[in-house]
């Protein structure tokens, strides 16, 4: 029976020459694969461009891309022509820098690569040739069966590997600060009314109020003064009645279209189990009388809710405006990691990066739900085990054809095969298995409190990378301990040896643990070229195009469904920049135990940099720009993986040497330089790239708004006001062909109307009215697909508490204040404004101007302009349910040039800030502080007046000026309801017209 072992093991032995044919095998299918699907995606993308080209179509402004051929490789000369400046014009700064992510990844592993492999290899394959009886091909690339002082040469190399992580990254950190600095400057950014504000959250009751959140800032005696501020209001569960409606209309508007699929009449109306589990049991209706009902009851449900609701009571978040960029900036620096009154103050989100059920959650319920979604975490991670434990049985399948006879027999009648699942099997069921984790990983984050969607990608990555890390690099590697472990016990036992035999081997358990950790390099040898497989799938979109085609042929696609998938589609960077990390890791940590393994991480890291330079560029957007603020997230894990790969050298020489030598310690060093780096990049690098911090003359230069113009359009309330208050409820869409036979679904009186769709910009379709009084809209073939003009006016990352008119110009054709077609929604200049030339050369014309000497204030207003000392300027309406604004014409919410000097008195100068009171120990800033260097006075006067809807009929607006409206859809396009706040924007008092 020991003879039978002994040659069992000699088998095990033998099957090793597996390993390298399973890896072949399995580069040689993804080479194919991969292959076949670049030649698919070069025929189906001229094809299919609102798949492959979406942003071709569907772009901000003059971000259009670069124009691509239709030819086979069309595709190709746009990614290598266009350069990182050009980038950050045309897709923005988060997805500028995550390709340079890429880049860097690219030529660190290709740095590293070429590194181990031209001094370990060599090193390797000496040492096996010469010392090793049993080998093959790959682990004679490896530093498993290498002993003695040549380890040595591995640890020299770990040295060199960390110090050229720490140089690449401190190359790119660098250009990094640059262009977030570059952002914090530009127009874009400045003129964006968020990156004056300032969010606090978890404000305590005693300060849930303006006149608080007033109290919070001057007790932290800040060297700038407020000019608005604004505390958050109840809306109880007015967003989940919201979401409740909008959910029922997609599900009638999903039973009628297929009912009345291609303009006919199904057979067989649809129909829905209430009630039941999984198919069984429950109450059989019909789906367009539940839905309809379900629908109508909403909707009164809403509206009623509306009408209830006090949006008096406050939550424990609000928002402070500052009179300038840099002076939010200074304020959020100079209270990070700080706290006010139990409140913490930090920069103000993108109201549409803002996760508005979690702002509202007090503290107790945070820690609740934090507990909560760890415990879950620990589940997901414990659960996880059972598909790991597969992977890695199916990773050592020719092991365990000694103790099944299957596997044995499959293995002799047919080698080649065993060896293709061998290499295949494994990576393919993890790849299954890890396709939900990330969403589980998001949806715990944001269970857990998460405030903003930005923040919730950070904490994505940090979770989802962790979690990867950890099951399927460290537990993976201890199962396959384990599992080798039992394997050889088994082995002893079968040759019946007694247990103090078996315990006097134990101290071949650490030779087993550092063969097994290293006998793993094969596994992701294989795990590489699927991922380079999957990263060219994605670009192909087949999965994409075939759910489409399914869902157009078989159950027909609503307007609805139609209008959202022709826009691009979302980048998931948090999820990208986890499975890149996790590959970056694995790479890292075996590239000095097995030099191959970074050679394919650098190839896919390659292969993916150009995929997604393609995808970023022309398929995929970013949700909400940030600038780039993933960027400190993603490098903390790289460099954290460079201590993963330390770590696994401090284990391999202790194992090899035995750590009783101490020789062990020499591979420490490197810690220390990565501690000392990170300390070098927290002081030199994060301030610049967390904050704007300006120059003594940007100071004096800042565009600074006044506090009446604040105030008086509530712009921070209508900019940061809970946006359930003022959401358009679904209106049901059906095709156009399918609305005459609305009447043979529905019995009753069928009316004929005409209704408004927010989601349309306003334009009035053709609808009918059913029982119930619900509308049905009709859409036709042509208006399907998501307006251009529209996507731009919803995209635009303009102020959305004023419609600008450079957005309101995208959907007009119609003459627009700041000159004629063309216009870019940059700053207009002086000279592009109508009437300005004839007010310099005439000057006011229509009142009789008195002004004091002294501070050139006008002592009779004019009756044009009311606003000038008009009280109820000021007078607050804060925490209405729905705001209307009065003003009619478009904002000009645009950074205004420096008063012309040939304008002495025609100009009226706003006052300089004041304090928020009286508070100890607090003085005013200095004046340069609000003056522009070289202008007569506070740069506020721009800013210091408000233009009401009566300007147009006072000679205060150009009368040529026509509302906006959406040109070439065949219907009559109402004036859409502007609520354009021109609060703070300078007026002359002669006019623009006379």
């Amino acid at each position: 029976m020991a003879d039978d072992f002994g040659d069992l093991i000699d088998q095990n032995v033998n099957l090793r020459t597996l390993a390298p044919a399973a890896v072949g095998s399995q580069v040689l299918l993804m080479s194919v694969v991969s292959a076949i699907t670049i030649v698919v995606f070069n025929i189906l993308r001229p094809r299919n461009k609102i798949v492959y080209e979406p942003k071709v179509k569907y772009h901000v402004g003059d971000k259009k891309p670069p124009r691509i051929s239709d030819s086979i490789f069309g595709w190709v000369s746009p990614l290598i022509h266009t350069k990182e400046p050009e980038l950050v014009d045309k897709i923005g700064l988060d997805a500028a820098i995550f390709l340079r992510f890429l880049r860097m990844m690219r030529w660190l592993f290709t740095a590293i690569a070429f590194l181990t492999c031209a001094a370990l290899i060599p090193t390797n394959i000496t040492y096996n040739l010469k010392n090793v009886k049993y080998k093959d091909a790959l682990s004679m690339l490896t530093i498993r069966d290498v002993r003695g002082k040549i380890l040595f040469v591995h640890v020299a190399v770990s040295y060199v590997v960390c110090l050229v992580v720490v140089g690449i990254v401190w190359w790119h950190w660098k250009a990094v600060v640059r262009l977030r600095s570059a952002w914090f400057r530009s127009p874009e950014y400045v003129t964006a009314f968020y990156a004056r504000t300032l969010m606090v959250e978890g404000v305590s009751k005693k300060y849930q109020s303006d006149e608080g959140l007033r109290a919070i800032f001057d007790s932290i005696q800040a060297p700038y003064p407020t000019t608005s501020v604004h505390v958050g209001r109840q809306v109880g569960r007015l967003p989940e009645l919201i979401e409740y409606h909008n959910d029922a209309v997609r599900e009638l508007e999903k039973a009628l279209v297929k009912y009345l699929k291609d303009g006919k009449i199904a057979k067989v109306r649809p129909t829905i189990r209430v009630g039941g589990f999984m198919c069984f049991g429950g109450e059989k209706k019909d789906a367009i009388d539940f839905y309809t009902a379900k629908v109508q009851r909403a909707e009164h449900i809403v509206e009623e809710y509306r009408n209830q609701i006090d949006s008096r009571k406050p939550e424990p978040y609000g928002f402070a405006c500052m009179a300038a960029v840099p002076y939010a900036h200074i304020v959020a620096n100079m209270l990070r990691r700080k706290r006010v009154k139990g409140a913490t103050i930090t920069l103000a989100p993108n109201p549409k990066d803002i996760i508005w059920e979690n702002l509202n959650k007090s503290k107790a319920e945070i820690r609740g739900k934090r507990f909560t979604g760890w415990i879950f975490l620990v589940l997901v991670c414990f659960f996880n085990t059972l598909p790991l434990f597969i992977i890695s049985i199916l990773a050592n399948l020719a092991s365990l054809t000694t103790f099944i006879p299957f596997l044995q027999t499959w293995s002799d009648a047919s080698p080649g095969t065993f060896t293709f699942i061998s290499g295949v099997l494994p990576p393919a069921v993890s790849a299954l298995f890890g396709f939900v984790l990330p969403i589980i990983m998001r949806w715990l984050s944001q269970y857990q409190g998460a405030t903003t969607h930005s923040r919730l990608d950070r904490a994505v990555i940090a979770r989802y990378y962790a979690f990867l890390v950890i099951s399927q690099l460290i537990i993976f590697t201890l199962i396959g301990v384990i599992f080798n472990s039992v394997k050889e016990i088994i082995s002893e036992i079968g040759q019946h040896k007694n247990i103090k035999e078996i315990l006097q081997n134990v101290d071949k358990l650490p030779g087993t643990i550092n063969r097994t950790y290293i006998d793993q390099a094969s596994y992701w040898l294989t795990y590489f070229p699927l991922r380079g497989f999957l990263v060219l799938f994605d670009l192909a979109q087949i999965i994409n195009l075939v759910f489409i085609f399914i869902k157009k042929r078989l159950f027909g696609r609503t307007p609805r469904d139609i209008r959202e998938w022709t826009q691009p589609p979302e980048f998931q960077y948090a999820v990208y920049f986890s499975n890149l990390l996790f590959m970056g890791t694995v790479g890292m940590v075996f590239a000095p135990l097995a030099p191959l393994v970074p050679v394919a991480a650098a190839v896919v890291f390659w292969v993916s940099s150009w995929v997604y330079k393609y995808q970023l560029m022309f398929v995929f957007v970013t949700k909400v720009e940030t600038g780039g603020r993933l960027w400190n997230v993603v490098i903390n894990r790289l460099l954290s993986s460079v201590i993963l790969m330390q770590l696994l050298m401090v284990l391999t020489i202790g194992l090899q040497l035995k750590f009783k030598s101490l020789l062990w310690i020499s591979t420490l060093p490197p810690f220390l330089f990565i501690l000392a780096f990170k300390i070098y990049i927290n002081r030199y690098f994060t301030p610049a790239f967390r904050y704007y911090i300006p120059t003594e003359e940007e100071l004096r230069a800042a565009h600074v708004h006044s506090q009446r113009s604040d105030k008086a359009g509530n712009r921070l309330e209508r900019r940061f006001g809970h946006p359930a208050l003022t959401a358009e409820l679904f209106t049901p869409m059906v095709h156009a062909n399918q609305t005459p036979l609305l009447s043979q679904v529905y019995s009753g009186k069928i009316g004929d109307t005409q209704t408004k769709l927010n989601e349309y910009g306003g334009t009035q379709i053709d609808a009918r009215i059913v029982a119930g009084g619900i509308k049905i809209a009709g859409i036709e073939q042509r208006d399907l697909e998501y307006d251009p003009a529209l996507y731009q006016r919803d995209r635009g990352e303009l102020d959305w508490d004023a419609r600008s008119v450079s957005s309101s110009n995208i959907l007009s054709d119609t003459k627009s204040v700041y000159g004629g077609p063309g216009v870019r929604s940059g700053s207009p200049a002086p000279s592009k404004i109508l009437g300005y030339e004839r007010y310099l050369a005439q000057g006011p014309t229509t009142e009789i101007e008195m002004t004091r000497l002294d501070d050139q204030q006008p002592l009779l207003a004019s009756q044009a302009t009311p606003g000038y000392f008009d009280m109820n300027a000021s007078r607050s309406t804060t925490s209405l349910p729905s705001y209307n604004s009065p003003y009619q014409t478009p904002p000009m919410d645009r950074e205004v040039p420096p008063i012309p000097a040939m304008i002495p008195q025609g100009y009226r100068e706003a006052p300089v800030h004041r304090t928020q009171g009286s508070v100890p120990g607090y003085s005013s800033p200095p004046p340069q502080f609000y003056s522009r260097s070289g202008s007569p006075g506070p740069v506020a006067a721009y800013e210091s007046q408000t233009m009401n809807s009566n300007m147009a009929g006072q000679g205060m607006y150009d009368p040529s000026f026509q509302q906006p409206n959406l040109a070439g859809r065949g219907r009559n396009s109402p004036q859409r309801q502007d609520s354009g706040n021109m609060a703070g924007r300078g007026t002359f008092r002669g006019g623009y017209a006379s």
